[in-house]
């Protein structure tokens, strides 16, 4: 399926329905007064956060959602029917913005969580409530009210404790399908991955877990545009962590470091905050004699930035369970970190 993380759509609540304008007609009741109902409120629309919906992809073909206008009042004091909300389901992570003025409307980050973005109109009044001791037959009713309308921007951002970033190729996809139950596309050229995937990790004795995401890899000039850009990069926003992989073996690595400084220049070039995230430095495919050859010396240089790094390979599972227990740890005295500020 195609992963689509934008979406603009209209949508319009329905209005409320009408009052009515009636008189009592009954045999031997000679002065019959107003009798007309109110009309029935037009419904809402309303978006609901769904865990089994993960991409927008069917708003974005699908891009207006009108609700029902509620029933017209009628006559011996009957009110209109109100109509049903009209829901629209989203994926969990989903921000919703009002596209005229950029506001932030809503953030739906629960299974469940619901958010009105357009009232439905309210039924206007029936003459019968018009009546007084001095017009005892009022022949006018209010109309309904229209319901809200308006254009909003959902945006898709994944919800994951861990986001893996590196340059293309340093083997992120290899490294979730090795921990995870996530099949990522895995082949031996740039950018295999073109869309971010979700990985749940179980570690440790206790069988803890955490929740991975990795996105496509960036480059040098991403935030210009250059490859894939850094569209993706939204999804990493919400992390609690993120998880550096570097790769070494490649003829031209110079032992890593300035592949370190160019993902990270990259992040800063698209968010102040992102930078600021703490990182775990990984580096892979240690099963190759390239690799094993630099890594003495990339591990000093690190050292002497006050930066510990992880050697591991994702094809033979070495030094895996180190780098799991590492991150969990990390995880556990971020989220206590948290705790003691609330």
């Amino acid at each position: 399926m195609k992963f689509i993380d934008e979406a603009k759509i209209y949508v319009r609540a329905g209005d409320g329905g009408r009052g009515c304008i009636s008189f009592r007609r009954e045999k031997y009741v000679p002065f019959g007064g107003p009798n007309g109902g109110d009309g029935g409120k037009g419904g809402d629309v309303v978006l609901l956060a769904s865990a089994s919906h993960n991409t927008l992809l069917s708003l974005k073909y699908n891009q207006h959602h009108v609700a029902k206008s509620g029933g017209h009042g009628e006559g011996s004091n009957r009110t209109g029917r109100s109509a049903p909300d009209l829901i629209v389901p989203v994926p969990v992570g989903t921000l919703v913005m009002d596209v005229e003025s950029g506001e932030v409307l809503a953030d739906l980050v629960q299974e469940g969580q619901r958010y009105v973005v357009a009232h439905g109109g309210i039924g206007g009044r029936g003459n019968a409530r018009f009546a007084t001791a001095t017009n005892r037959a009022p022949r006018f009713a209010q109309p309904g009210i229209p319901g809200e309308e308006r254009w909003i921007q959902l945006e898709l951002k994944l919800l994951a404790d861990v986001g893996i970033i590196g340059l293309p190729n340093v083997g992120k996809s290899t490294f979730i399908s090795r921990v995870s139950a996530a099949r990522p596309k895995i082949a031996d050229y740039p950018f295999t991955t073109l869309t971010p995937h979700l990985g749940v990790v179980r570690f440790g004795d206790d069988f803890q877990t955490f929740v991975l995401a990795d996105i496509p890899g960036l480059i040098e000039g991403a935030h210009e545009g250059v490859g894939m850009g850094i569209q993706f990069l939204r999804h990493i926003e919400r992390t609690s962590l993120l998880l550096h992989i570097l790769d070494i073996s490649r003829e031209e690595s110079d032992g890593g470091w300035r592949d370190f400084e160019v993902i990270n220049s990259e992040l800063a070039s698209y968010s102040a905050s992102l930078i600021l995230k703490p990182q775990i430095v990984a580096i892979n495919k240690t099963d190759l004699p390239a690799t094993r050859q630099k890594l003495d010396d990339t591990l000093m240089i690190f050292a002497e930035h006050g930066i510990a790094v992880y050697p591991f390979s994702a094809a033979t599972g070495d030094g895996i369970p180190a780098l799991l227990n590492k991150i969990g740890e990390a995880l556990g005295n971020i989220r206590k970190q948290a705790e003691e500020h609330e």
